[in-house]
Parts: C-alpha cells; structure tokens; sequence
C-alpha cells in the first residue's frame, strides 16, 4: 500500500492545503494528514481545534486519515509504514527551506522520500498567516478557506475582540 504522511501546522487548513491534498490522491492510497505537537509555534488555534477543523473539512475524502502526534514527523511515517512525505511548494522561496527538510528528514530516516506538489496558481500566495492577518482586519478571507475554517475563524476573532474590550 502506497502510504503518504502530510504534515503541517494547519492553522489553519487553507484552500491550498486542500488542493494539495486532492491531487495527491493518485499518489497514494492513504494519506495521513498530521498536526504535530510544535512547541515552537504559537498558534491561534490549539491542536485540538486544528484537528477538529481538518477532520470536518477532509470528512469526505476516504483515502485521508487526520491524526496528531509528539513524535518527529518521520518517527510517525516510520510507525505506519509510511514511504514518502507530502509538500506543497508555493514560491521558489519555499524550496530553500523545504529542500533542507527533506534532507534532513531523509538522514533521520532515509526510507522515506519527499514528494512535492506545486501549488496551482490560484493559491500559490496562500498562507495560513496571510489568512490570519485578513481576519485579524476583518477583510474578505471566506473565498480562501473551507467553509468551516471560514466560520471558526469568524468565531474566534469575534471572541477576541469581545474579550479585549474593543
């Protein structure tokens, strides 16, 4: 079985996300879509949302299972038998730091390869920050996000504002 790890930090999941997703699935019979337990980042959203969000969004798509995990990302590949690690690539700006990933994942485990899929070009400006900060500023994101991260979003930095006084 063709078996495919995604991780990322989704928050939150984009349409580019999505897009990438969707064309992978020739690639692989399964994909495990995975949000790792980053210390580094600070997130808007927590991990269980993150995780709740991607579930709702990729409910639909039998070959993709959404799972967390405390392990390094080729430590989970590794534990279910995983082959390759799914990227996206937005710009050429990306390539430098996912080049050096894919290396240094492939050292730590060099039973799995990197697969990188181009963003189509209508999301290849797309960031989960770049979403952010249009919600943050109440512009027009809901055309860049699935429905439900379009609504979360809303929810959230209503109770934001609510909260600070404004």
């Amino acid at each position: 079985m063709r078996i495919g790890v995604y991780p990322g930090t989704f928050d939150p999941i984009t349409n580019g996300h999505l897009d990438i997703i969707l064309r992978s699935k020739p690639l692989f019979e399964k994909l495990y879509v995975v949000v790792p337990k980053n210390l580094n980042k600070k997130t808007l959203f927590t991990l269980e949302e993150r995780v709740a969000l991607l579930k709702e969004v990729l409910k639909d798509l039998d070959f993709v299972e959404v799972v967390s995990t405390d392990q390094l990302t080729v430590e989970f590949a590794r534990s279910v038998g995983a082959r390759f690690m799914l990227r996206g690539l937005r710009m050429l700006s990306d390539f430098e730091y996912e080049m050096q990933l894919s290396t240094l994942n492939h050292v730590l485990n060099p039973d799995v390869d990197t697969i990188f899929i181009m963003s189509s070009y209508e999301y290849s400006f797309l960031s989960s920050s770049s979403i952010k900060e249009i919600a943050v500023f109440k512009g027009d994101y809901e055309r860049f996000v699935p429905k439900a991260v379009a609504e979360a979003l809303k929810k959230k930095y209503e109770n934001q504002t609510n909260s600070s006084g404004n």
